[in-house]
């Protein structure tokens, strides 16, 4: 079956017709068709991680009871809708004229780097640079009420709209310009945040290599630099580096950022300034900067935190990939230095993360860090 999304001004009865191909080929044991729902039908993800399938064989999925309401909602889901209902209602603002339609325009036009397409738009409706979305998703909260700038980010909104094109700065300074609010919040991920937020955390616009440009454009149009929202995503700075984009967190010290704690200095691979703050620093800020300091790879800011009395037998704190140890992040990206040094310091490798379910040595199988594997192996993990 072909899963890939319908233009956005498609008719309730394409949809119809994507479900009703999803359930001939659920029944018919495609492969494709059973990891769509094994991936989006909530029967099949696990109670209380919502976004997690469950340990389920594709015979499993094909011998389940699924029928074409099944099939509807999965359809929804893939299209992050909150189920069939709030999918009809999108449908039937899209296809007519309106502020939906147009705002829904407008987004496509970002995502695909449509300029002229969005430049024509914003012209002919200046309110729509401050419009938001009425999708009504699975996520939390379940109406995100992003702005245009927001999608921009390619973070925190529909998974298949998290698309950045090559032109993407000159899409967001065609948003600023015609009088985007460079720090308005949104509902994502549990909390409130801004574009920078979503834009330093997100692989998308690093992948186009724009995820600097694109923070520089912001500041340049007055986007805090400390950041504003939620707390738990609400710094860019320590955004940055918990989801691993070292050189976006430096470009935010270049321009101004504070590193002001012990976790910050860590995270940035900063010895003589963690030992600075650290004698200061609070429990969470050492226990945070132990988790940064490994998953980053800073093996002289590691020993400084272990010398200090850190224990690495601890899952991270909460932010800071919490289902994991220091140990599990630094066998994941390959920090051999650090691996060894919390072997030896006597980090214990049979923890299993909360999530999967997988020790240290699990970790870098997964992440084909053969000699990390090798060395585990060699110190006695299974």
């Amino acid at each position: 079956m072909n899963p890939k999304p319908l233009p956005f001004r498609s008719t309730l009865d394409q949809y119809q017709a994507q479900a009703e191909a999803l359930l001939a080929a659920h029944h018919a044991g495609d492969p494709q068709a059973l990891c769509i729902i094994h991936r989006c039908h909530p029967r099949f993800l696990d109670a209380n991680i919502p976004w997690l399938a469950r340990n389920l064989s594709p015979a499993e999925i094909q011998n389940a009871a699924f029928d074409l309401a099944d099939a509807q909602l999965t359809v929804a889901r893939g299209y992050n809708f909150r189920d069939w209902h709030a999918l009809i209602e999108y449908v039937d603002a899209v296809t007519q004229d309106g502020a939906v339609s147009r705002f829904e325009a407008a987004v496509e036009a970002i995502i695909t780097g449509d300029l002229a397409g969005l430049q024509a738009l914003l012209r002919e409706h200046p309110g729509l640079v401050h419009a938001r979305s009425t999708r009504v998703t699975n996520f939390d909260p379940p109406v995100h009420r992003a702005t245009l700038l927001h999608y921009v980010a390619a973070n925190g909104v529909e998974s298949y709209r998290q698309q950045t094109p090559r032109n993407a700065v000159d899409i967001a300074k065609a948003l600023l310009e015609a009088g985007a609010e460079v720090d308005a919040l949104a509902g994502m991920y549990g909390g409130q945040y801004t574009t920078m937020s979503m834009l330093v955390s997100s692989s998308p616009p690093a992948e186009a290599g724009v995820q600097i440009a694109l923070v520089e454009t912001l500041l340049d149009h007055g986007a805090s630099i400390e950041g504003r929202g939620s707390p738990k995503w609400g710094s860019p700075l320590m955004t940055a580096l918990v989801f691993g984009f070292p050189a976006v967190a430096e470009a935010l010290v270049r321009r101004g950022a504070a590193v002001d704690n012990v976790a910050a200095a860590a995270g940035l691979g900063r010895p003589d300034r963690a030992a600075e703050l650290l004698a200061s620093a609070d429990a969470d800020s050492r226990h945070r900067a132990l988790a940064l300091a490994a998953q980053l790879g800073h093996a002289e800011v590691v020993r400084l935190l272990l010398d200090a009395g850190e224990d690495p037998n601890r899952y991270n704190p909460d932010g800071t990939h919490a289902h994991a140890t220091p140990l599990h992040q630094a066998a994941l990206a390959g920090h051999d230095a650090v691996v060894r040094m919390l072997v030896e310091r006597g980090a214990r490798l049979d923890i299993k993360d909360t999530i999967y379910q997988s020790t240290p040595l699990g970790w870098a199988a997964h992440a084909k860090q053969t000699a990390i594997e090798e060395y585990l192996r060699g110190r006695g993990a299974k």
